[in-house]
Formats: structure tokens, C-alpha cells, sequence
């Protein structure tokens, strides 16, 4: 399929090694689809446009592989980004699938777990600078508890708060050009996960010692799975300049962690969402943390990649044709209008605008009958998504 929709390596679109090499597996069924070694996927993803992979360390290198072996898949891997052009913007760390970790890694109450996670990181670290990563995302996808009685919440953050500032410690002594990227997730596979949302992790970011190398990676059906407005938490990361890179997924309200195709659910939201990137210039790779439907061969995985990536620029297509449609701008400025009247109140305090504020009088109920044609407005968008404007 080649229009005006196909991807571009500008469009920086990027997929996880464990998001289209997802074999279909889940808590009530077997795999229906063979394992994919990390080259084959590289070449899957060349097929249909991408511009990256991202892999965890173990998504790469299994956790038990020699180092003959992990030579090998490093060759191979490496052979078949030279081959495709891809490239590597961000890696992760599996601190979640191996049972050493069923109690946390960083959170974890065995101080041997804790260090065997910060080692374990370390040389995943390492291993994605190898091959040019620049963002090092965290999702503490074991960080939490089922029943409070086994953990105190103050020495969890705690341990999470010295393990984040060793790790930046270590990525300066190296030397590394490298930001590191937290990742919210509300529960699952835990029954409650620390630091649970965009928000949570904004805060916990201040209290690092660099926080300035510190951002998040907000996913969509993470928050969207909590009934949380994803839009709302990735416009806060962006204007606190903690928007590090973001997941790209989609999830219908209070279900389990979905990773449908990006606009696969809520199309509005998506719309949203795409729009507020493009018109900030978010210049990050638009990752798709996302897995094909458990019905799907390997050329409906390849579908899901185009589906994901095509939905993005559909979107963003309709995102410029907003912002430049007559009647919905017109509606805009009027619920938008200014009349000055209030310009003497604007800006940093003083206690003349104070005395002055306090002086000056309202016509409460005039503002209270005021219309703003929001139902129109959001007509207006559904119609243009829609295809009929």
C-alpha cells in the first residue's frame, strides 16, 4: 500500500521486538503464532515502513544465553538493522517475567533481589547504548503488592528513589548520552503498582538528584484502563518538559491491559491526542506498544504494524484540516474571545491588581446564561472524523 499514508522515517514510528513478535499468548491460552528471533522481526518491521525497534534486554538476548550465543543474535541483529535501515531509539530492562522478581526488582524486600535488578539493568543499559539508544525507558511492571501487610509504601519509594539515582549516576560515569523515561501502569500484574499514574511519577521525579535526566513515558491504555484522560497527563509531561517518549496503544475504559492497535477504540481520544502532539512538535518517536489481535497470522501482525502507523497519519491529516476549517476555528474564536476588560488583572501579582480584582464587579449572572457551543463544536469534530467535512 503506497499514498500519501505510507510511513516515512520522519514520522519516527517505532515498534518493541515484544509487540509484533508477540506470539498470541495469554492467561488462558497457548501461543498461536511460532517465535520470531529478534532478526526476523527487524525485517518484518522493514517490511512495512518502520523506522525502529526497541527491545527490552531479553526480548534480544535470552535471560540464559552464553556468551557465544548472545554474540550471535548480536551479529544477526545488527546485520539485519544495516540491512533494513532501522535504527534503536529507546531500551528497556525485563525486570518483571523472571520469578526472582515476582516481589518487585528495585521495590523488592530482599536486598539481593534489589541489587541483582540494578546489576541486571546495568548491563542492559549497556547493552542498549551498544546499539544507539538514547531514551532508557522503566515500567515497574512488579513494583507494588497484593495486600500492604507485606510492604511499607515509605520503603518502597525509598528503595525505587535510591535505585533511579544510582542508575543516573552510573549513565554519567559512563558517560552515556542517555535520558531515562518512568512508565505509569495502575496494576496488572500486580494488584496495585507504585506510582500508578503520568501524574504520580511527575512528582516522584522532583525528589531524584538529577531529575533533569529523568522524564516519563506515558502509555495510552495505562491510563486509559483506569478511566484516566490520557491526552490530559501527556499535556502535563509536555509542559513540565518530561515528555521523554511516549507509547501509543488503545484500550477500552476498565478492561484489562488491551494493547490494541493505535485507534483501534477510541478514535476521539486518538484524534486528540495525535492533534496535541503534532501542534506542540513533540519530536520523539511515535512508539506502538501495542500486539496484534491472538486471531492473527504473521501477515495480520504486519497488517496491525501498517493499521497502527496508517491510523496516525489519517489523523494527523484530520488533526491540520481541524485547525484550518472555517466554522470550527470561527467557534473557536468566539468561545475564545477576549474583550480586555480583564487586562488589568493578568499576569504576576501585585497588591494594586489585588485591591483592584477585589474592587471590580461581575455580572455573574450574565456569565452564568452565557452559551459556548461546545455541542457544536464537538459535532463539528466527530463529523470531520467522520469523513463529512
Amino acid at each position: 500500500m503506497s499514498d500519501k499514508y505510507t510511513p516515512k522515517p520522519e514520522d519516527k514510528f517505532t515498534f518493541g521486538l515484544w509487540t509484533v513478535g508477540n506470539v498470541g499468548r495469554d492467561p488462558f491460552g497457548e501461543p498461536v503464532r511460532k517465535v520470531l528471533t529478534p532478526a526476523e522481526i527487524v525485517y518484518l518491521l522493514g517490511d512495512v515502513g518502520a523506522y525502529g525497534v526497541n527491545f527490552h534486554d531479553n526480548d534480544l538476548i535470552p535471560i540464559d544465553a552464553t556468551a557465544a550465543e548472545a554474540a550471535a543474535i548480536k551479529k544477526a541483529f545488527r546485520q539485519a538493522l544495516d540491512d533494513t535501515g532501522l535504527v534503536v531509539p529507546m531500551a528497556t530492562t525485563n525486570l518483571f517475567s523472571d520469578p526472582a522478581f515476582k516481589d518487585g526488582a528495585f521495590t523488592a524486600n530482599d536486598p539481593k533481589v534489589r541489587a541483582y535488578a540494578l546489576q541486571k539493568t546495568m548491563h542492559a543499559i549497556d547493552l542498549g547504548v551498544e546499539f544507539g539508544a538514547k531514551i532508557y525507558v522503566f515500567w515497574g511492571g512488579r513494583e507494588g503488592t497484593e495486600t500492604d501487610a507485606g510492604k511499607n509504601p515509605l520503603d518502597a519509594g525509598k528503595r525505587f528513589q535510591d535505585a533511579l539515582n544510582f542508575l543516573c549516576e552510573y549513565v554519567l560515569d559512563q558517560g552515556y548520552d542517555l535520558k531515562l523515561a518512568l512508565e505509569a501502569k495502575p496494576n496488572e500484574p500486580r494488584g496495585d503498582i507504585y506510582l500508578a499514574t503520568t501524574g504520580a511519577m511527575l512528582g516522584f521525579i522532583e525528589t531524584l538528584a538529577h531529575s533533569e535526566m529523568v522524564g516519563v513515558n506515558p502509555e495510552v491504555a495505562h491510563e486509559q484502563m483506569a478511566g484516566l484522560n490520557f491526552l490530559h497527563h501527556v499535556a502535563q509531561a509536555w509542559d513540565m518538559g518530561k515528555l521523554f517518549h511516549i507509547d501509543l496503544n488503545d484500550q477500552a475504559f476498565g478492561r484489562y491491559d488491551q494493547d490494541f492497535r493505535f485507534g483501534a477504540v477510541n478514535l476521539k481520544s486518538a484524534f486528540f491526542l495525535v492533534k496535541f502532539l503534532e501542534d506542540v512538535g513533540y519530536a520523539g518517536s511515535r512508539h506502538f506498544d501495542a500486539h496484534a489481535y491472538r486471531t492473527e497470522d504473521y501477515e495480520g501482525v504486519k497488517d496491525f504494524a501498517r493499521g497502527c502507523m496508517r491510523n496516525y497519519l489519517i489523523l494527523k491529516e484530520k488533526a491540520a484540516r481541524w485547525n484550518q476549517d472555517a466554522e470550527i476555528q470561527a467557534l473557536l474564536q468566539d468561545i475564545l474571545a477576549d474583550d480586555g476588560s480583564t487586562d488589568a488583572f493578568k499576569g504576576k501579582y501585585t497588591p494594586a491588581k489585588a485591591a483592584a480584582l477585589k474592587a471590580a464587579s461581575f455580572d455573574r449572572i450574565a456569565l452564568g446564561k452565557r452559551g459556548l457551543s461546545y455541542e457544536k463544536l464537538d459535532q463539528l469534530t466527530l463529523e470531520l472524523l467522520m469523513g463529512i467535512r
